[in-house]
């Protein structure tokens, strides 16, 4: 069993900051790429930014400048550092992961969600 438990959700300003964690426990082998997805009310899931075993970054263009993944492979461990928040980036942020079980089986894992709201 493979769990993912996001933190660091909440509502802030417009203009603030957020730091979301996310931390997988359980059966892990190695974990592969990770990352940060979120959900609008009445809006389809979207992916904000990933993480690759190595370190390689993607964001989505909306974030770009403002977001930063960064992970901790000794923690299984990743991180979204939200800056300049806008109240479009609120939503219900999901950390998403690319988990070996085994050395070689592995399944996509989602946490709970947590919620970010951006409002004055």
């Amino acid at each position: 069993q493979v769990q993912l438990v996001e933190s660091g959700g909440g509502l802030v300003q417009p203009g603030g900051s957020l730091r979301l964690s996310c931390a997988a426990s359980g059966s892990i082998f190695s974990i592969n790429a990770m990352g940060w997805y979120r959900q609008a009310p009445g809006k389809e899931r979207e992916l904000v930014a990933f993480i690759t075993s190595g370190g390689s970054t993607n964001y989505a263009d909306s974030v770009k400048g403002r977001f930063t993944i960064s992970r901790d492979n000794a923690k299984n461990t990743v991180y979204l550092q939200m800056n300049s928040l806008k109240p479009e980036d609120t939503a219900v942020y999901y950390c998403n992961g690319d988990i070996y079980y085994s050395d070689y089986e592995y399944d996509d894992y989602w946490g709970q969600g947590t919620q970010v709201t951006v409002s004055s």
